[in-house]
């Protein structure tokens, strides 16, 4: 039988992570599963008890919280393989956005997640590497990063005291529209391609949203050996609130001011101005000047519903 090991982020979704933990050991229970549950106390304390969780031999590191949690079990994960250390990686939801969980197809409640968890399918999924900003090291990422006007949004959003989930999102980007509309010219390298240009937005895929709602690759796949990219040119400010909705369903491709393309290893460099970006929504840096992306195929197991056909 395998052994898991649950890791709790208790602020996670204003205090929700704490409140699920009677109802995630009483399903676990339920489950008939081996677990042992430890609690976040401190940032990047997720990343180090994923590593310790692999060097005390657990077969599965669950994150129960939002995208931040699930970004740094997942870089302890990374961290671990380095040392010839594995283990398969499981996330509950209990954060404000989910985006990793939901390009993973991993359910929204607790007790299904639970399920999920005790059926224990797998899906061995790419992982993608940013350099620069606050980590010229390097910072693992399963969803994605997010460069210019979706990064701003999230920084607002981060704000907010009494909205939550995605309505903080959309709220956080109607109010970024009056904050962030003079786009940046950047030098965006993309395998053997490369732009300049004006650019308001940059986003590097592996899943498919962010901001809870907000469609930037649509068709993205996280275990394609390849990232999908969302170049959004300069316009006005009424023209960014008009394609607002075209992001929230992912139809975006069609306006003339965005590029979408494919490829696996991208470089941003801002040319006039700075860069804001985040990672799986931790924050990058706030005025960074080049980014370097890489994706890394099929790296991490994650126990998810078993995908459907395609």
């Amino acid at each position: 039988m395998a052994h898991y090991k649950i890791i709790v982020n208790p602020v996670s979704g204003r205090g929700a992570g704490e409140q699920s933990i009677p109802l995630i050991e009483r399903t676990l229970h339920g489950e008939g599963l081996d677990f042992s549950l430890v609690c976040t106390e401190r940032p990047w304390h997720a990343a180090e008890l994923a590593q310790q969780a692999c060097a005390e031999g657990y077969e599965v590191v669950v994150a129960v919280g939002g995208d931040g949690t699930s970004n740094e079990v997942l870089n302890g994960l990374m961290l671990a393989k380095q040392s010839g250390r594995t283990a398969a990686m499981g996330v509950l939801c209990v954060g404000r956005g989910n985006d990793f969980a939901f390009a993973m197809g991993v359910p929204r409640g607790i007790e299904e997640g639970c399920r999920v968890l005790a059926q224990g399918h797998r899906r061995t999924i790419d992982v993608g590497r940013v350099a620069g900003g606050l980590y010229p090291q390097g910072r693992y990422f399963g969803n994605g990063v997010g460069i210019g006007f979706d990064a701003v949004v999230g920084f607002v959003a981060a704000k907010m005291k009494r909205l939550s989930g995605f309505v903080s999102y959309v709220v956080a980007a109607l109010k970024t529209i009056f904050l962030y509309f003079h786009a940046p010219l950047l030098r965006i390298q993309y395998d053997e391609q490369t732009l300049t240009l004006p650019s308001l937005m940059v986003s590097i895929m592996n899943g498919r949203r962010m901001g809870g709602g907000f469609m930037m690759g649509p068709n993205a796949l996280p275990d394609d050996g390849l990232f999908d990219l969302c170049i959004a040119g300069q316009v006005s400010r009424a023209r960014i609130l008009a394609l607002i909705p075209h992001f929230m369903k992912g139809t975006q491709a069609a306006h003339p001011s965005i590029k979408t393309a494919r490829a696996r290893r991208v470089i941003v460099t801002a040319l006039q101005g700075v860069l804001p970006a985040h990672a799986d929504g931790e924050t990058l840096c706030v005025e960074g000047h080049e980014l370097m992306m890489e994706l890394l195929p099929r790296q991490i197991d994650i126990i998810t519903q078993p995908e459907p056909s395609r």
